[in-house]
């Protein structure tokens, strides 16, 4: 749920991570099923995936699982990653581990799949929020798909001591187009409820789209 530095920053999260225990953080899921169900939509094992502010999270294990050969993980938390990989054993060999803050991060190559359950919504300002969607537009290859998922409109104002901006998916694409004009377009959205290990709900929108050709 890390990978950026305009609210927060590398050292807020390594101390999230660093002495708690990954099922005890908020964004905590057992099992990430409407990512996979999202992911294994459109695109298939043979295809490139990238994980954005995965930390510690199971995506990368279920994608695996599920026949996935080029899975990539990027979260700014070194601790975070560490803890995935001691998790996976012999497995993480199999995954491209990524340090790097993602508002500066510039991608070695393409992928067809831009995956990102919570990084989004924490860069409030429209700097970061520029960086992140160029990145997200190199990365991706023409046709390609992204999956930005965020706060609904009336989910959390804050996570983890961090202010958010909350999205409607209409909004999402609003941003997008106004941000970075031409480059992706609408492709579906929906909202989801995810449960904390505490037992809170928090109201969540996710929005779909395409890269296009030229943009």
């Amino acid at each position: 749920m890390a990978g950026h530095r305009r609210t927060g920053g590398q050292t807020h999260w390594e101390d999230r991570y660093d002495g708690t225990r990954p099922e005890e953080l908020s964004w905590f899921e057992a099992r990430p099923d409407l990512s996979l169900d999202l992911i294994t939509e459109r695109v298939g094992p043979d295809a490139g995936v990238i994980d954005i502010g995965g930390g510690a999270s199971r995506l990368a294990d279920c994608l695996l699982a599920r026949g996935y050969v080029d899975v990539s993980v990027l979260d700014i938390s070194t601790t975070a990653l560490a803890k995935a990989q001691e998790r996976m054993g012999g497995q993480a060999a199999q995954v491209a581990w990524i340090a790097a803050d993602i508002t500066a991060w510039t991608p070695p190559r393409r992928y067809d799949l831009w995956h990102d359950r919570a990084v989004f919504h924490f860069l409030t300002d429209a700097g970061g929020q520029r960086a992140y969607l160029a990145a997200m537009a190199e990365a991706l290859r023409p046709g390609g798909h992204a999956i930005v998922m965020s706060f609904a409109e009336d989910g959390p104002e804050s996570c983890s001591g961090l202010p958010v901006r909350r999205y409607a998916p209409e909004e999402m694409a609003e941003t997008l187009a106004d941000l970075v004009p031409g480059a992706f377009r609408p492709d579906g959205a929906g909202r989801f409820t995810h449960v904390t290990p505490t037992g809170a709900e928090q109201r969540f929108q996710y929005s779909l789209f395409r890269r296009e050709p030229s943009g």
